[in-house]
């Protein structure tokens, strides 16, 4: 009886990864993996026998041993402001979403790790749809080959894919060692050549993981935060009960001096009357202004304000465009750093905190969500919905 062997996913692996690959199973000269590695990332190519450069016995060993396997667009739809999203299939159950946002000068990549979201934080879309699993090396660098070859990006070159930011759905540091080995492919010269603080990994405070994520790789790092109290970040990022603002900013420290010169992102989005007023700002103020003397260092701490992106059945909303600019002039007066990020793609529900794919959910958070959106509607009085429109 003929057992098949599994194939290897070549996305799944790093340069140094790829190399033992090549050099342990195909029995190759190493560098015959960067011959593979250009073709596949630079050149987006996934069939063994378009790479010219490689003898006929060598695809014939690919063919056997290998494969290039990208995730399924499943839709992809372009926003007026010229953000377009990917809707990606991960398995027959699962899908992922992820964001291209052109900007002046820069293009930046909003990439997913994870199914849906283990943590549940308050304001967030993807955190109604509950969690499914982690997401392979594969699975994350594929959605950068997906939307590098929708652009036409050849890196060092034609670069339209200038940024990648690891906030899209899910928690990038509890799924460590997939984030970090693609991260490691997006600024592989011979994968996307990104410079290292073109990568950003954004998380919501899990602080072991962030020690470990200042050993093992070198990114820009953002936190998500979003309140200056432990009372009420706990209320909107339930993970804080576990790593209080103490420890998170203790870990951000250690972060900030093992990368001399780098600044760390504080992302703050601002909900209507719930962290929006000028006392929120000003306990803001204290803790960024005592991470920047902790690293000795002006601007280590840079925030960036977001105004909250309503979907259905959230009990949030949006600030007012004077209480926005008021919360940031205050922040500003007193010399910080601190953009509104700009609304992209909220049209295609891209926008920040908006991604959701499909989830086979391993949780109740869905079912719940969904119980709350039958009831809601089934409150509106007839017509109601209608005159709201």
């Amino acid at each position: 009886m003929n057992e098949t062997v599994a194939k290897q996913n070549l996305l799944d692996l790093d340069r140094a990864r790829l190399e033992d690959f090549f050099a342990d199973t195909l029995g190759e000269k190493r560098y015959r993996a960067h011959q593979v590695m250009k073709w596949i990332h630079h050149r987006h190519v996934t069939d063994f026998n378009e790479m010219t450069d490689l003898g006929k016995a060598l695809r014939a060993k690919l063919e056997t041993h290998a494969e290039v396997r990208v995730p399924q667009v499943q839709f992809e739809k372009p926003s007026a402001d010229g953000t377009h999203k990917w809707l990606l299939g991960m398995d027959g159950k699962n899908a992922i979403e992820a964001v291209f946002i052109p900007d002046k000068g820069r293009g930046t990549l909003c990439v997913s790790s994870q199914v849906g979201c283990a943590l549940n934080c308050q304001f967030c879309s993807t955190a109604t749809q509950g969690f499914n699993r982690n997401l392979s090396t594969a699975e994350i660098i594929g959605q950068v080959w997906v939307a590098a070859r929708h652009l036409g990006n050849v890196p060092h070159k034609q670069r339209k894919l200038t940024n990648v930011v690891m906030m899209g759905m899910g928690e990038p540091l509890m799924n460590f060692d997939n984030v970090v080995r693609a991260m490691s492919i997006m600024r592989d010269d011979l994968g996307y050549g990104l410079a290292n603080k073109r990568v950003t990994l954004s998380t919501a405070g899990m602080v072991p993981m962030i020690d470990r994520l200042g050993e093992e790789s070198d990114v820009s790092l953002a936190v998500s935060l979003h309140a200056p109290t432990d009372e009420l970040r706990s209320e909107l990022v339930p993970l804080n009960r576990k790593y209080p603002i103490e420890q998170l900013m203790d870990a951000c420290v250690r972060y900030a001096l093992r990368k001399k010169g780098e600044s760390v992102t504080f992302e703050y989005t601002l909900m209507k009357d719930v962290n929006d007023q000028p006392e929120h700002a000003r306990g803001l103020l204290r803790l960024m202004r005592d991470f920047d003397r902790r690293v000795q260092m002006k601007d280590a701490a840079k925030v960036n304000l977001i105004p909250f992106n309503p979907f259905p059945g959230t009990r949030f909303q949006r600030p007012d465009e004077e209480a926005i600019r008021g919360f940031q002039k205050l922040l500003n007066n007193a010399g910080m750093i601190a953009p509104v990020r700009r609304t992209r793609g909220d049209d295609i529900d891209a926008a920040c905190g908006q991604l959701k794919g499909q989830v086979a959910d391993r949780t109740r958070r869905q079912a719940e969500h969904n119980k709350r959106l039958q009831a809601q509607a089934a409150s509106v009085p007839a017509g109601g919905a209608d005159a709201a429109a």
